[in-house]
């Protein structure tokens, strides 16, 4: 390899002629100054012929003689640095350790490691604290026998399998830096050597770390299942609401769901109150408003097993004009029932406020009655009460049966008897069923026998009756007379009274609302 640093020994003193003192300048000011001498091209050239082995001579498709000068430049420098005897002779050794000043500036120099000489059998690198990833550029000194890269900053993985072609390297030193673990000890390459080259180096699992590790595993894991557990489990009985929908317990409520939707059962969102119950509006975590009925009575265990039972199977009711029942709560102080949040506005309510006219009170009877037909149709065990008070309305004017107990099936007529009092007090200006205290015959009898203008005068005056709506009306309380009479056999079904009201729906829907004059003459009231 000699023939190399004999090129360079032969054009020195005129690469120096070119700067005004030896070198002085850096590395990389030098090779942007230097300028190839005379003959050099021919001297490579002659030296390839003489040995072919020369690494820049096996360079193809043609030799970059720019880049050989730049070699031999840097290859001079590099030899002086590392102290070697007799650089224009011999290059045994590349050894820049603990010289963090130059060593990752002559690492960036690819070309010489490309033409990496021969006679180099060592490479040390070490105590330079020089990042980044392995420095691959040094496979190219296929002949060293050590290399020394250890107390640096390298990291990522090691190339193992480029090893290979270190067939004479006896000496490896990777130790204190942070490559990435790796199975080193599985493979041939590790094998070589002995985990002396390797310590602290990130490539192989740390002993005291791995124990530690472990312990952390061991102990960490076992509490971290504990507390998961502990999680879920207060999740399932104390707040469902935070689980997906199908993990939820159905229309159980806790006791902790109530809470956080009350903020606290705060008086803030207590909207009524007595001795036995107390109601709150609450919000649940999905945004529902919820109307929560708290009873403090203490009950039997058999009376609470009937609770729960009512109120699965009040759940279960779903139509327009029945207030939704979500769902129950059981607690040691207290027992709730949790139903949809609707407007606290009742029938009686609206009608004794201004303003009801005849065609939203037939629209209030329609849902009333559609809801009667539903609970018949498909619970029939469930009672409900119909009275001007339990009947709320939504904030589009349909009315909501509000108040349920699941009772005896055998009770329809009674049912048609508490619509006709409904009906009948939609239409009059005053309360029916304290007029049935004294029994009903009567109050039916002067209804019936009442002539236009005592008529006139029971008829709330706020429905504006017309001329044109007034047979409605006039029809309308003879089949609230006969819901109630007694006397009568066979009362109407709940079908007749269906079709009855769903006729003067329909017509008040197609009937102009300007106000006629009222029709005048006597107009007694009929059964048929």
């Amino acid at each position: 390899m000699a023939t190399i640093f004999s090129t360079c020994y032969l054009f020195l003193p005129m690469i120096l002629s070119l700067f005004p003192t030896t070198l002085c300048a850096t590395v990389v000011e030098d090779l942007k100054n230097l300028h190839q001498p005379p003959g050099f091209n021919s001297t490579i050239l002659s030296n390839c012929l003489k040995n072919p082995s020369l690494r820049y001579c096996s360079s193809s498709p043609i030799m970059d003689f720019d880049e050989i000068f730049k070699f031999t430049i840097v290859a001079s420098h590099l030899c002086n640095e590392s102290k070697n005897p007799n650089c224009v002779e011999s290059f045994p050794k590349v050894d820049l350790r603990n010289r963090p000043n130059i060593a990752p500036l002559y690492l960036s120099f690819d070309f010489f490691w490309k033409y990496c000489p021969f006679t180099i059998m060592s490479i040390d690198l070490s105590n330079n604290s020089i990042k980044g990833g392995f420095p691959t550029d040094v496979f190219f000194c296929t002949q060293i026998h050590s290399l020394d890269l250890s107390i640096n900053a390298f990291s990522g993985d090691i190339p193992i399998q480029s090893f290979s072609s270190f067939t004479n390297l006896t000496f490896l030193n990777l130790s204190y830096n942070y490559f990435s673990e790796s199975k080193l000890s599985d493979s041939q390459f590790f094998k070589r050597f002995n985990s002396s080259s390797f310590l602290h180096s990130g490539a192989l699992l740390d002993q005291k770390r791995f124990t530690v590790k472990a312990v952390v595993l061991l102990v960490c894991f076992p509490i971290l299942v504990i507390f998961l557990v502990i999680c879920l489990v207060w999740l399932c009985f104390q707040r469902p609401d935070f689980l997906p929908s199908k993990l939820q317990r159905g229309r159980r409520f806790t006791p902790a769901i109530l809470k956080a939707a009350t903020d606290g059962f705060s008086k803030k969102y207590l909207v009524g109150m007595s001795d036995v119950v107390h109601i709150y509006k609450g919000i649940l975590r999905d945004g529902t408003e919820v109307k929560i009925e708290m009873y403090w009575d203490d009950i039997p265990r058999d009376s609470y097993r009937r609770f729960v039972d009512e109120c699965e199977v009040l759940s279960k009711l779903h139509h327009k004009n029945l207030v939704r029942v979500l769902g129950w709560c059981k607690s040691r102080k207290f027992r709730a029932i949790i139903t949809e949040w609707t407007r606290e506005e009742n029938v009686e309510m609206w009608l004794s406020g201004s303003g009801s006219p005849w065609k939203h009170r037939v629209k209030v009877l329609m849902g009333v009655v559609e809801c009667m037909r539903y609970m018949q149709k498909e619970w029939p065990e469930i009672d409900y009460e119909l009275d001007t008070s339990s009947i709320l309305l939504s904030d589009k004017m349909e009315p909501l049966i509000s108040r349920f107990k699941v009772g005896d099936h055998n009770r329809n007529q009674r049912k048609i008897h508490r619509f006709g009092i409904f009906l009948l007090e939609m239409i009059l200006n005053k309360k029916v069923e304290e007029e049935l205290d004294g029994g009903d015959a009567g109050f039916i009898r002067n209804m019936r026998n009442l002539n236009h203008g005592d008529l006139q005068q029971m008829i709330d005056e706020r429905m504006e009756v017309t001329e044109t709506n007034f047979e409605q009306v006039k029809q309308a309380l003879s089949l609230g007379l006969m819901c109630i009479d007694e006397s009568i056999s066979e009362k109407p079904s709940l079908g007749m009274i269906l079709n009855s009201v769903a006729r003067a729906y329909k017509t008040s829907l197609v009937l102009p609302s300007a106000n006629h004059r009222t029709f005048k003459g006597h107009m007694p009231l009929q059964t048929n």
